[in-house]
């Protein structure tokens, strides 16, 4: 690979669309119950309209929004942050659509607006996500751990991993 960045978009899936958008609503209506509802004690309504809006929040500056493959490095790119993760010790690098069936989040977000955190199946064991749609699903195996990644262009991105690494 040259030295010149790719980019790649991190589309949602139609899952990831309907689980953040029932979601949202969700915690708009509790909020909502909150300022029109007879709520029992003055703590609960508060909680009720504190906290929907920054679980919102965390997870909205958690979700993926791209990647980018520059000199030995992937970038994730968050709303307010990017993430480095560098190449060196990886040892395969895989498009698999059915790399996350299975999974069991073991902390992270599984769904709202992200696939992210770290998530354990029989496959992989235990693997680091930064995902958006599970259909494109990327994996990355290091000597040491495993990520996930969905890139829009899974094929190209793998060949670009491939060509900027020397793996197979």
């Amino acid at each position: 690979m040259n030295n010149t960045p790719l980019h790649f978009a991190a589309p949602w899936s139609t899952a990831l669309v309907v689980v953040s958008v029932t979601v949202t609503l969700l915690f708009a209506g509790v909020a909502g119950a909150a300022l029109f509802l007879p709520v029992p004690t003055a703590w609960l309504r508060w909680t009720m309209l504190i906290l929907p809006p920054v679980l919102l929040a965390v997870c909205a500056l958690g979700a993926v929004r791209g990647y980018t493959l520059e000199r030995g490095m992937l970038w994730i790119h968050r709303p307010l942050r990017v993430t480095g993760l560098p190449l060196t010790g990886l040892r395969a690098c895989t498009w698999d659509p059915e790399a996350t069936r299975n999974s069991l989040r073991l902390f992270g977000n599984g769904g709202l607006f992200a696939f992210t955190g770290l998530f354990w199946n029989r496959r992989l064991g235990r693997y680091r996500m930064y995902a958006t749609d599970l259909r494109r699903a990327v994996v990355l195996r290091f000597t040491d751990h495993t990520v996930v990644i969905s890139p829009d262009r899974p094929e190209e991105f793998v060949r670009a991993v491939q060509a900027c690494t020397g793996i197979r």
